[in-house]
């Protein structure tokens, strides 16, 4: 039942470069499965000519197979892939040609000569695409010059007329199932890699904004008039980092981290960025709900009962400051590479200021915040706070929320 996967695994490996790309990667695959399968089929219809008669036909179709796999265990040790492609490339195109010829004729060939259509075909799958069409014009050149030397070809072979037609049926068959093995092969192929590209952009950005930079060239800005922003950073984050291995450090946040992204997946929020230790995300943005100031402080008490309860291997107990605030904000995409999804406004700043003022374990929200969640979630005033900017600002603390709701 392994035997399939691991032939094709095998293959997968003859030639390979460790600097190759994806790309580069599909293609020599590509190639590699073509030729195995016509070095088979050359091989068989080698054998069934020289079965009916016409060694020399069949000793055409018989010595690609063996020129060929001779080439293929030469590219498995030199990998020079631009030499191995067009070789085959070339074999691919002359082979028909020749063998009609050595039959009769186009008829007498049963139209063998449709076989040299796999070498434009194949360089659009396996060669950089501004030399596919000079293959196709060099496949019309040899169906040209089939049809000038078409009347100085013998008349008759040792094929019946029976088997001229099977020989027909067969060639018409085999070239399809060829073309649509390739294809399959390539498409399926090229499907993964665009899922995977697709699920890294995800990664990066919201899905709707992805859609937009997708189809779409224009610069991404939009304003949401309510929207609510926490910001999370750790506590003792610089002596923690003197204290540990940077291995360590990092594994740290990343634990820390991977389980935050699971909690904002589960309640649908944006994450935003991570900047150090500092974690962001967003809920109203930018997919616009009602309740993006209940969601994200119920996120933010989960966000705190996961490091309270965790043990975690760090040089220090591990712990956050969480603030929050609610109101509008602007957001967009910024640069050309290495772009991100970012929030401005100064509920952004504020939301911020709250993280910083505010101590380990407690989630601290500003009035506007406060407003929005008073009912489904137990908050005690905090006094106020001197914010830059702002003077003194009115804050809360969660602390948990109202029995009987889901927050």
């Amino acid at each position: 039942m392994n035997l399939l996967p691991r032939t094709l695994g095998f293959i997968s490996r003859i030639g390979a470069t460790p600097d190759e790309t994806e790309d580069m990667r599909l293609q020599r695959n590509l190639l590699m499965l073509g030729t195995l399968m016509f070095i088979f089929a050359g091989a068989l219809w080698g054998v069934t000519y020289m079965i009916f008669g016409e060694v020399l036909a069949g000793s055409i179709p018989f010595g690609y197979s063996v020129f060929s796999a001779l080439s293929v265990v030469i590219f498995a040790f030199t990998r020079r892939y631009r030499f191995f492609r067009f070789s085959q490339l070339l074999l691919i195109l002359l082979l028909p040609f020749f063998l009609m010829i050595a039959l009769g004729g186009f008829i007498n060939s049963s139209a063998v000569i449709l076989w040299a259509f796999i070498c434009p075909l194949g360089a659009l799958l396996f060669d950089e695409p501004r030399n596919a069409p000079r293959w196709f014009l060099a496949y019309l050149g040899v169906i040209a010059l089939s049809g000038i030397i078409q009347p100085h070809v013998r008349l008759v072979n040792n094929l019946s007329t029976t088997l001229i037609t099977v020989f027909f049926v067969m060639n018409l068959g085999g070239v399809s199932t060829f073309v649509f093995v390739l294809v399959s092969h390539f498409v399926g192929q090229k499907n993964i890699f665009q899922e995977k590209a697709e699920a890294l952009l995800l990664n990066v950005l919201p899905k709707e904004i992805a859609q937009i930079l997708k189809y779409e060239n224009r610069t991404i800005a939009d304003h949401y008039d309510e929207a609510s922003i926490l910001f999370a950073d750790m506590v003792n984050f610089t002596p923690m980092s003197a204290e540990m291995s940077p291995v360590a450090m990092v594994e740290l946040l990343n634990e820390v981290f991977t389980h935050f992204d699971g909690l904002v997946e589960k309640y649908d929020l944006e994450k935003i960025k991570t900047v150090g230790d500092c974690y962001m995300v967003a809920a109203g943005v930018p997919r616009k709900r009602m309740d993006h100031a209940q969601s994200l402080v119920q996120l933010a008490l989960e966000m705190r009962e996961f490091i309270h309860r965790h043990t975690f291997n760090a040089s220090r107990p591990v712990d956050f400051r969480i603030g929050i605030n609610s109101g509008p904000v602007l957001a967009g995409v910024i640069g050309r590479k290495k772009f991100i999804y970012d929030l401005w406004g100064d509920a952004v700043n504020i939301a911020s200021r709250m993280e910083s003022h505010g101590y380990g374990g407690v989630i601290q929200i500003t009035r506007a915040t406060y407003e929005l969640i008073k009912d489904q979630f137990v908050c005690h005033s905090y006094g106020t706070v001197n914010v830059k900017g702002k003077g003194e600002m009115e804050v809360w603390h969660v602390m948990d929320a109202v029995e009987g709701t889901d927050g």
